[in-house]
């Protein structure tokens, strides 16, 4: 009689992390104000990252263009500075917090101005 293999569920070795993602509600914040900024001409294309340590969601105004924008996720930086960031074109935080409504406001600022425009 033959004796089966055993075939291990998974390698064997360091659990690899699981990437850093935006959850469904922050993905859903996120893409509402994206769809009002395209509205108001502001915006025109989008791009979604994620990593070990991070998740970014870059807006641009022309898609072969550096992002305007990077909206980040880290989890790691929680406790310390807050999960998330809005970081500008040129690398600068703009914006940095523990709740993603609070640092998406300063979009909402931004928003009223053009529409009174």
């Amino acid at each position: 009689m033959m004796e089966e293999s055993q075939i291990p569920d998974r390698p064997a070795g360091p659990a690899r992390p699981l990437p850093v993602a935006f959850g469904r509600e922050e993905l859903n914040r996120i893409l509402d104000l994206y769809g009002r900024m395209v509205a108001a001409g502001e915006w025109r294309d989008y791009a979604i990252d994620a990593d070990r340590e991070e998740a970014v969601f870059a807006v641009f105004r022309r898609a072969s263009e550096v992002p305007l924008f990077r909206i980040v996720k880290r989890p790691q930086a929680a406790e310390r500075q807050g999960a998330y960031a809005v970081i500008a074109m040129d690398g600068r935080i703009l914006r940095r917090g523990r709740d993603l409504h609070s640092v998406l406001r300063m979009f909402e600022r931004r928003l009223i101005r053009l529409v009174e425009e």
